[in-house]
């Protein structure tokens, strides 16, 4: 098939590929070369910006790891975290050390024991290591500690003086709310749940009492089981993890370049219009009004895209309405490429002239 033009254009309209993972199926960066391939097939320049939100995935769309360290898993068991450190700048993702995956879900999860702590010694060696910028993506944690695990294996927490310690927050639960929350998709039990909730009730004045900082209505405090919290008790900085992600890839700046985006993700939901991948893409290019097609696994609970995050323009596709449940699972990608080929052919987006 011919190149599609823009009227007025006299160069190949380009594509921005910038989608989160597809859970359980597909990392970014493998959707964002789908979505290149079905944008190349059609005549059309594409760059792929593989993002993430702070949780699972973070490390890779941060340039990956470069190291790895054996630090304790959720349960005490020793694993090897893979890790980055280039420039003075480390970048963790806790999944690695203390992630629900690490222990096969949450039925090989003991919730009320499992802990942070390992990923405080991914954080320790960075450190020692003589990092003075340290960004930890909270998300995919088997936890809801309040990140105590963390900070014991922190100490002194003295040596994070000067440091600057980014927390990239995957949502915005505050901190007692994280039990309630999350702890049931980890395994906890509801008189588990309750436990978990009167410990992190606990250790709200507990951290207060230690470092004169009171988590309890941080956004983002309840990220990660609790760790977001604390580690802002420490000085870390909660902030969106799409944010910290979009700002390191300069995605905005991406966007810009764009006469369409296509994001996407696993299960579009009510969250995902709540600091994830797919309302944080849609947010940035509205501000430019470049169109969006969003390719998502499944749409749940017939929801539709927010008017105000609506740019000039969303399509929302979902694999599993279009393609059925089996093939959308089992062949992801290809679906994916079928589906931003066919837009492309059939849509001719205004650009940037």
């Amino acid at each position: 098939m011919a190149p599609c033009f823009a009227i007025g254009h006299d160069w190949p309209m380009h594509v921005v590929a910038a989608p989160d993972k597809f859970r359980g199926t597909a990392s970014a960066r493998a959707v964002a070369d789908a979505i290149c391939r079905g944008a190349t097939n059609e005549g059309f320049t594409c760059g792929g910006v593989p993002v993430a939100d702070g949780g699972e995935g973070t490390l890779e769309v941060l340039g990956g790891g470069n190291r790895t360290t054996t630090v304790s898993g959720p349960l005490g068991d020793p694993v090897v975290a893979r890790w980055r450190y280039a420039g003075g700048t480390a970048v963790i993702e806790m999944a690695q050390a203390s992630g629900l995956a690490l222990i096969g879900g949450a039925e090989g999860n003991d919730p009320v024991a499992a802990t942070t702590y390992g990923t405080g010694e991914l954080v320790a060696h960075a450190l020692d290591m003589g990092a003075k910028r340290v960004l930890v993506g909270v998300g995919g944690s088997a936890s809801t500690d309040g990140g105590l695990g963390a900070l014991r294996a922190l100490e002194p927490v003295s040596r994070l003086r000067g440091v600057q310690l980014l927390v990239a927050c995957d949502v915005r639960t505050r901190f007692v709310d994280a039990a309630r929350v999350f702890a049931p998709q980890k395994g906890a039990t509801p008189a588990q749940v309750e436990l978990l909730q009167r410990r992190l009730t606990r250790l709200v004045q507990v951290l207060d009492q230690t470092y004169g900082i009171d988590v309890s209505d941080l956004v983002g405090g309840g990220a990660g089981g609790g760790l977001g919290g604390g580690l802002a008790a420490v000085g870390g900085r909660l902030m969106s993890g799409f944010d910290v992600v979009a700002d390191e890839l300069s995605l905005h700046d991406r966007i810009e370049e764009a006469d369409l985006v296509v994001t996407g993700e696993g299960f579009l939901d009510e969250q995902s219009f709540e600091g994830k991948v797919v309302g944080g893409v849609i947010q940035l290019a509205r501000q430019t009004g470049i169109p969006v097609l969003v390719v998502v696994g499944e749409v749940l609970g017939g929801l539709v895209v927010p008017a105000a995050l609506s740019p000039e323009s969303v399509t929302v596709v979902s694999l599993v309405e279009l393609f059925g449940r089996e093939r959308a699972t089992t062949e992801t990608l290809s679906c994916i490429e079928s589906v931003v080929g066919d837009y492309l052919a059939n849509h001719r987006p205004m650009g940037r002239g």
